[in-house]
């Protein structure tokens, strides 16, 4: 009895060993399938070469808490028509929350913080110079595709009372050809709305562009690329009054999800 009560506890005290290392490797899977972020590094004609980062923490089954980041460069919109010069190493970061409303089809609003010169118009790269809300809808099918995304970035005064404000928004939709091609339409838009001592009609817009993108993909997930183009669909009055002068629109993004 002696001899089998031994070996009765030393299997238990195994047992219970492998259940100590197992239980917190699940337990750390869990959390792990619950968090995804995406990373990409975008260049465009307006805005010049910029990282971006989308991450999200699940809540729920249809609720997730996310954030984001950009890391915005100069490009030609940071010397032309906005009266502030550079842009003070710009830098947006924003939190929000998603929302699975419908199969393949989620909203996310959320709202970032500025960081640099453009929209207060100081000249310095400041701390919280302005604000972000912002609203992205995603349609993810198995056979079609599209994002909508709206951004109003409003100035804070820091000194000069000149600040600046701009809305931003696009809409594309598109096909999944196959596992690993996808292709559609993409509409974007630019425009300055005016700011503290600069009135609501003399706003205009940067660009207007729109036309098609084309998408190549890991079929599991992982790695992507996409080309964006189109033409611009401002007046000659339009052109003008912008001081920015750009028949053409292009964004090449290359990006990798976890």
């Amino acid at each position: 009895m002696k001899r089998r009560f031994t070996k009765l506890s030393l299997a238990t005290l195994l047992l219970a060993f492998a259940m100590a290392a197992v239980l917190p490797n699940q337990a750390n899977a869990q959390e792990e399938s619950k968090f995804s972020m995406d990373v990409t590094l975008n260049s465009d004609i307006f805005f010049g070469f910029y990282p971006f980062f989308a991450g999200s923490y699940s809540l729920s089954e249809k609720t997730d808490f996310t954030f984001y980041g950009i890391l915005w460069s100069g490009g030609t919109g940071g010397v032309q028509g906005t009266g502030g010069g550079g842009w003070g190493n710009w830098t947006e970061f924003g939190v929000g929350m998603n929302f699975d409303v419908a199969d393949g089809i989620n909203i996310n609003p959320q709202i970032g913080l500025l960081n640099g010169s453009l929209t207060s118009g100081l000249g310095t790269p400041v701390l919280g110079e302005g604000i972000v809300p912002n609203l992205t809808i995603g349609l993810d099918k198995a056979k079609t595709e599209g994002e909508f995304y709206l951004g109003y970035y409003y100035g804070f005064n820091h000194g000069n009372p000149t600040t600046l404000n701009f809305l931003h928004y696009w809409a594309n939709y598109g096909f999944k050809i196959s596992p690993f091609f996808s292709a559609g339409l993409h509409f974007e838009q630019l425009s300055f709305t005016g700011g503290s001592e600069t009135p609501s009609e003399d706003s205009f817009a940067y660009f207007v562009s729109l036309g098609p993108y084309v998408q190549f993909a890991d079929p599991n997930g992982g790695a992507f690329a996409r080309f964006t183009s189109g033409a611009d669909l401002r007046s000659t009055e339009m052109v003008t009054k912008s001081g920015n002068t750009q028949p053409s629109f292009f964004k090449l993004t290359v990006g990798y999800s976890f």
